[in-house]
């Protein structure tokens, strides 16, 4: 069976003339009927990545030395898909934060992915929490755990928060080394933070993953100071 292409359809002077004198004997001038249709709306890669980040980190601000460098080599290895396009994340180094809780490494991840979309730089990322991320990978969950490891272990840029908030089995022990090691050989950034100090996550973690993680990443250790209480007690 063929399928004929159609010709995309114009109006015709007979078919205009006849919506203007409707419009007449309905007293609405074509300046009324332009105010009803809306002008897009100009919608910056800010907004878009505003209206994807949680509440609370919306107006999150890097400014810790270390992050601030890590944005801006993650900058410097952005491509460009084609000629005159926008430079998108691609690979570049990771960064591991340890600290405390409180101690604003959160904040300072989702900061870094704001400060690298204020630079013009597209970033397409993701973000969980380790907890969330098991949670989605269980057996028996609602979920296709093997599309939903492939998508956190693919995407450009990864906010892994709260690694080792977990009880340690040998389950958690296997998709963070599956995760992990997706991440590494194809050197996609990864923003980690953990509560544990920087010598415990190889008992919680294993020799696999500390491995590589010692490889893929600068290791940042926070002040020891829980800034939420802080905050509060001033």
């Amino acid at each position: 069976m063929r399928t004929r292409n159609r010709e995309p359809q114009t109006l015709g002077e007979g078919t205009l003339d006849r919506m203007a004198r409707i419009l007449a004997a309905r007293n609405i001038t074509p300046a009324a009927v332009a105010e009803l249709v809306d002008e897009p709306k100009s919608f910056s890669p800010l907004d878009a990545l505003s209206a994807g980040l949680p509440p609370r980190y919306q107006a999150a601000v890097a400014d810790h030395p270390q992050v601030l460098a890590w944005a801006r080599a993650v900058a410097a290895a952005a491509v460009a898909p084609s000629r005159g396009a926008r430079r998108q994340v691609t690979t570049g180094p990771s960064l591991l934060m340890a600290g405390v809780v409180g101690a604003g490494k959160t904040h300072q991840a989702y900061g870094a992915v704001r400060l690298l979309v204020q630079g013009g730089v597209g970033v397409r990322w993701r973000a969980t929490t380790a907890a969330d991320l098991y949670a989605e990978l269980r057996p028996g969950s609602d979920t296709d755990s093997e599309r939903v490891l492939a998508a956190y272990s693919r995407v450009p840029l990864l906010i892994l928060d709260d690694l080792g908030a977990a009880k340690s089995s040998e389950f958690v022990e296997e998709q963070t080394y599956r995760l992990i090691n997706r991440r590494y050989n194809y050197m996609l950034p990864t923003l980690i933070t953990t509560n544990l100090r920087i010598r415990d996550l190889k008992a919680y973690l294993g020799d696999r993953v500390t491995s590589r993680l010692a490889q893929m990443t600068t290791r940042v250790e926070f002040e020891p100071v829980d800034r939420r209480r802080h905050r509060v007690a001033a």
